[in-house]
């Protein structure tokens, strides 16, 4: 079993720590995507917002960034196993933590959610801050 951590995070907070002691995983910068928090309508929505979620999908580069990404990680897990290691941090970043980074948490999360041998944790920075207020 494999356990993922995907977390989202705000660079201006810094990259999570790896609470497991491997020393980190891996961050993806969403700071690439075009930000709807630039915009009025989206400032107070998320990543996990029907909007946002729109907004990214049609005027960013999201879908090919996933695609890699997704790549990328499936690859290592296929790794992982063979070596009998037991934790991967994911970290997706970007300037606030709240929409870019969060949809990349997400939707990565959603897709590995299903996969046989695979626990995944999945962790918004930010956003739980706002919640703990």
């Amino acid at each position: 079993m494999i356990k993922l951590t995907i977390t989202s995070f705000s660079y201006r907070s810094g990259i999570p720590e790896d609470k497991y002691g491997n020393g980190g995983g891996y961050v993806f910068d969403c700071r690439l995507l075009h930000n709807p928090g630039r915009y009025e309508d989206y400032k107070s929505l998320t990543g996990k917002d029907k909007e946002v979620i729109d907004f990214l999908e049609n005027n960013s580069e999201a879908d090919k960034f996933i695609k890699v990404v997704k790549s990328i990680i499936y690859k290592t897990i296929t790794a992982y196993k063979k070596n009998n290691y037991t934790n991967l941090m994911i970290n997706f970043g970007c300037t606030g933590g709240r929409h870019r980074s969060v949809y990349c948490a997400e939707r990565i999360a959603n897709r590995l959610i299903y996969v046989p041998g695979i626990e995944v944790e999945l962790i918004h920075t930010e956003l739980e801050k706002e919640n703990n207020k």
